[in-house]
C-alpha cells in the first residue's frame, strides 16, 4: 500500500515521525484537507491521528497505485482543535444515523 525509500523515512524523521506513525494516519480515515498539483504530481493533505491520538499533518501523492508519503509532520493547537471538532461532529452524526 505504501512507498518507503531513504529519503521519505528521512524526511519524517526530521520531523520526529515514524514510517508506522504516518501509515497509521491514513489508515484510520483522516480528514481529506487539500489537493494540489506540484510540478506535475497530484499531492494530498491529511489531517487525522495515530493510534496513539497523536495528531499529525501527512502529505501523499500515489505512485503506481501505491501510496508514498511525501512528508508528515505534528499538528499545531489549532489544527489538533480543528481534527477534534470534526471528528466529535462525524461521530455525534454517525450516533444519530444509528
Amino acid at each position: 500500500m505504501f512507498i518507503w525509500d531513504a529519503e521519505n523515512l528521512s524526511h519524517i524523521a526530521r520531523h520526529k515521525i515514524s514510517q508506522e506513525e504516518a501509515e497509521q494516519v491514513i489508515q484510520n480515515g483522516p480528514l481529506d484537507l487539500e489537493r494540489q498539483i506540484l510540478n506535475g504530481e497530484e499531492r494530498f493533505l491529511h489531517l487525522g491521528e495515530t493510534l496513539a491520538k497523536r495528531v499529525l499533518f501527512v502529505v501523499v501523492t500515489e505512485r503506481d497505485d501505491l501510496l508514498r508519503v511525501v512528508t508528515a509532520f505534528p499538528a499545531d493547537r489549532k489544527a489538533r482543535r480543528f481534527y477534534s471538532l470534526k471528528k466529535d461532529a462525524a461521530y455525534a452524526k454517525g450516533s444519530k444515523d444509528s
